[in-house]
Order: C-alpha cells, then structure tokens, then sequence
C-alpha cells in the first residue's frame, strides 16, 4: 500500500469509491454523507491545498482522506479549543473491496507523519455516532473521545468528536 497526495487525476476515481461506500453507510444507519457530500468540488479543492491523501493498492485508490487543519466550530461542544492548532481528518473513506485491511488506519497515520512534520501535537477527528467501525477504529489508535456535537453542515445528525495529543513538542 501507498500513502500519496491526491492529483486530479486520481478524482473520478474517489467519486467511485464514494458511490460505492454512501449506499453501504446509509445501510448501516449512518447518514453523515449523502449524493451531494462529498463532492468533485471539494475533493478537487482538497486537492489544490495539497491536503487529499489516496491510499493506493495494486493501480486503485483504496482510501481516501483529507488532511487538513480545518476544525468546526461544534468541535468546541466536545470541550475543545478550537483555537489550538490541529490536524484534522476529513472525508476518511475506504474502498468497499478493500475494507479491513488496514486502509484507514494507514491513512490516520499519516495524519499523525503530517502533524509531526508540521511541529503540531494535536490531532482530531469526527464520526457519526451510527459509524461502528471508526468508533472502534480510533481508540486503537490511541484517539480518546472527546464528546458528542452536532455539526450544522448535518443537521439533525450526532458526531462523536475524537482527539489524540502528541508529545513532539
């Protein structure tokens, strides 16, 4: 597996993978995305910071995520300070044949290499609270739940909000 930046090239394909894993998140009672997010527009934006992350595995993009340090403003219902710098992942996705192989974990790790690169000792990440497989996920990863929110961008909907301090400083 290859942990790579995102190019342009690489979009249809992350389109497909999130075609393919919406319908298999609704299933699972978990509405955080629909067929409007995430979107071409946002993964290309993604790309133009240089802040989309591909897992690649044998030519195919197995997983996705968004590396950035853009924290919601609900993140402050977990008790976070939310003017401490973070590195924040976003749009963590795993292609459907590729789950439970290690996908997601690989690119959480690389959240965790930016944010050592970056000299910042804080890292946090959201899931819907009908997400099972993140909520077991990011405890492993040595991410401690910080508290439940609710995010405006979804309505209606309930996020557990994660966050893992470093000690790079």
């Amino acid at each position: 597996m290859t942990i790579r930046l995102a190019t342009l090239s690489d979009i249809p394909q992350i389109l497909t993978l999130i075609t393919d894993v919406v319908p298999v998140m609704k299933a699972a009672g978990n509405f955080q995305w629909d067929n409007d997010y995430p979107n071409k527009q946002v993964f290309t934006e993604d790309v133009g910071l240089n802040q989309l992350w591909v897992a690649e595995i044998a030519g195919s993009i197995a997983g996705v995520a968004a590396i950035t340090t853009d924290q919601d403003a609900e993140y402050a219902q977990a008790g976070l300070d939310i003017t401490e710098t973070a590195i924040v992942t976003h749009r963590l996705a795993v292609n459907i044949d590729y789950q439970g192989r290690g996908v997601a974990a690989a690119l959480l790790k690389q959240a965790e290499y930016e944010a050592i690169q970056r000299a910042i000792s804080i890292l946090r990440i959201d899931t819907n609270i009908a997400n099972q497989a993140t909520q077991k996920l990011f405890p492993k990863l040595g991410y401690v739940l910080a508290g439940e929110i609710s995010l405006d961008i979804r309505p209606g909907l309930r996020f557990l909000c994660y966050e893992k301090r470093l000690n790079n400083k």
